[in-house]
């Protein structure tokens, strides 16, 4: 039988499967509830139905698991948002900070055959805009290897690879700095006293970034 799931469903898998990988244990519904910016007595009428359709498994007082069928149902979900992602920031034009409330909403599309002419137009890309991989049609993906620029050494070099945070304000402010996937980093010096950094983009410009922002843009050496 073929799974259907909802937009609002497709929503929920697709955070359970984020919070289930992060973190390795099952998701408790509060953590949910937080993401979703919703009460927690939703989040339990929401598993109930997912749970229903064998996409999640619910123990009280353990948490969410997601199972084997969610995490593909997921990723399919995944895919589809990156890849949209990649559509509007390079045959669009759109900027990398405008592009997610709108692959929020062409995310949940059905037809496989048009995400399959998608990525093929797009000439299979492996990374959306902000550096995240984008499965394959099997779910499958390789992340790059990759280290947040906050625990790099003093000295140290690396190319930015992903942004964790990808909230158009945080997009904005990087782009501020001179900062986008592909640039060069050297840390000129990490500030003892708050974790602060001062770093050098392409052999050019020399910013200082907080420890919050080192913490969201991730290099790889």
């Amino acid at each position: 039988m073929e799974l259907v799931l909802s937009f609002t469903e497709e929503n929920y898998l697709k955070e359970i499967y984020h919070l289930f990988k992060e973190s390795g244990t099952p998701v408790s519904t509060n953590a949910i509830a937080e993401v979703m910016n919703t009460k927690a007595a939703s989040v339990t009428d929401m598993i109930k139905k997912l749970s229903a359709k064998e996409v999640v498994s619910y123990q009280r007082y353990r948490g969410v698991k997601i199972s084997e069928k969610g995490q593909k149902a997921a990723l399919q979900v995944i895919r589809k948002h990156r890849l949209w992602e990649a559509f509007l920031v390079d045959k669009l034009k759109f900027n990398w900070d405008e592009v997610h409330d709108v692959a929020e909403q062409l995310e949940h599309i059905k037809s496989p055959l048009l995400i399959k002419r998608l990525d093929e137009f797009l000439g299979y890309p492996k990374y959306d805009p902000h550096g995240d991989p984008i499965p394959d049609e099997n779910g499958e993906f390789k992340a790059k290897p990759q280290m947040p620029l906050s625990a790099v050494k003093n000295g140290a070099e690396g190319i930015v690879v992903s942004v964790k945070d990808a909230s158009a304000s945080f997009l904005q402010y990087v782009d501020k700095m001179g900062i986008y996937i592909g640039a060069k980093m050297r840390v000129v010096e990490k500030i003892e006293f708050d974790g602060s950094l001062e770093i050098l983009i392409d052999n050019k410009r020399t910013v200082f970034i907080s420890k919050e922002v080192s913490e969201n843009i991730w290099i790889t050496e």
